[in-house]
């Protein structure tokens, strides 16, 4: 049997609980929630990095769905509810195929059922706009993850990609990580500044997540976890999802990208834009200096060191697939995860191991949230606070 034969044979037992996939993002910006224009059931590979036959042929068992907002937009709660809606919809089109899951147990009976089970994550604390309230909405309608900022900073958490504000989290912050654990709300620290990260740890009686981020000792960008902060996930119970973004994973990707966004700046134009006009420019910089291309050995190679610092225990997959331009070789699409369980497996990583990275931590971690908020909600009422009363 080959590496790539022992890694689907391996997946159909336990399959991949992936911790972020912009799919409802990607959705909206392409065809305004017209589902129907960007039917899942049929090859989208076009236009998306995410369907269901390369689902299915990824292993894929549980993907948490971002339901991402932007947040420079003014109306971020609102949006924010469009991408539940959006969430929702697909798995009311796709009964077959898709099972919304609330609950550790939920994901096991979508396992049993042979479905794949559909979680919510929201990415970045603009989306509960300073309300607990909010907050305990969005645990309502589904969400079960909050990622405390995106690319820019919070009134109450700075983020690893913008300049710091409150230190790591503020007391309203804290607040928000204390009513998260009473819900059962998973507390996630892609994205966040690491002083924020070790508050967040000082903070939580629940285990926290990484949805999608990698090693800042294998590849030094701020959007990585320090191995300091990896050391401790032990004691909490959390767990970290290796992301396979090649300007997070490739320490040259890291520099190219640095230089390609510092030419778009030197011609007036902002570092994301895409505009076909911005896009020229982009593209004869990559002409004149070619893009470092990632591998699935890349992503192993953070695998590895995380397992030495962390433990198996404490791993887990979380692409971000539809939320970047650019993907490793070999982990082109969702169809990729067996490619990157080969690469495990040639290097010595038991079947066990294996089992534990793709579904087992992902699931044991649901459930200790959910244990720990039944415990909370016995002795604590929901928090009243508000950021004017706790931060001024």
């Amino acid at each position: 049997m080959t590496s790539t034969e022992a890694a689907r044979e391996l997946l159909a037992e336990f399959p991949v609980v992936d911790g972020h996939n912009d799919l409802p993002w990607a959705l909206r910006e392409q065809v305004s929630y017209d589902l129907a224009a960007r039917d899942i059931a049929v090859d989208q590979s076009a236009h998306l990095h995410t369907d269901l036959r390369r689902l299915r042929a990824g292993g894929v068992g549980a993907q948490y769905w971002s339901v991402y907002v932007r947040s420079d937009l003014p109306d971020a709660v609102p949006a924010t509810l469009e991408q539940i809606d959006c969430v929702r919809r697909l798995v009311d089109r796709h009964p077959a195929d898709l099972r919304l899951a609330l609950t550790a147990a939920d994901m096991e009976a979508a396992r049993r059922e042979g479905r794949i089970a559909s979680l919510m994550g929201a990415e970045g604390g603009h989306s509960i706009a300073n309300s607990l309230g909010t907050l305990r909405g969005l645990y309502a309608l589904g969400v079960r993850y909050l990622t405390l900022t995106h690319n820019d900073n919070v009134d109450w958490a700075d983020s690893a990609t913008d300049e710091p504000n409150v230190g790591g989290l503020s007391a309203f912050g804290r607040e928000v990580v204390r009513e998260m654990n009473r819900l059962g709300m998973l507390v996630d620290l892609s994205h966040v500044a690491a002083t924020t990260m070790r508050d967040a740890l000082d903070t939580s009686t629940a285990p926290v997540i990484f949805s999608h981020s990698s090693s800042r000792a294998v590849c030094d960008h701020p959007r990585n976890i320090p191995d300091d902060v990896l050391e401790r996930l032990p004691a909490n119970g959390g767990m970290a999802m290796v992301t396979f973004v090649p300007k997070f994973v490739l320490q040259a990707a890291v520099e190219w990208t640095a230089a390609a966004d510092e030419n778009m700046r030197a011609h007036g134009f902002h570092h994301l834009d895409t505009t076909p006009e911005a896009m020229k420019v982009h593209r004869a910089f990559e002409e004149r200096h070619p893009r470092p291309v990632a591998t699935v050995a890349t992503v192993a190679d953070h695998l590895d060191h995380m397992r030495e610092v962390a433990g198996i225990d404490h791993l887990g997959i979380g692409g971000d697939y539809d939320g970047t331009a650019f993907t490793p070789e070999g982990l082109d699409d969702v169809s990729g995860y067996p490619n990157l369980i080969a690469e495990l497996l040639d290097r010595g990583w038991s079947k066990a191991d294996l089992a534990k990275l793709t579904w087992q931590n992902a699931v044991r971690v649901l459930g200790a949230a959910e244990d720990v908020a039944r415990h909370l909600q016995a002795t604590r009422a929901p928090s009243h606070a508000t950021i004017e009363s706790l931060d001024g």
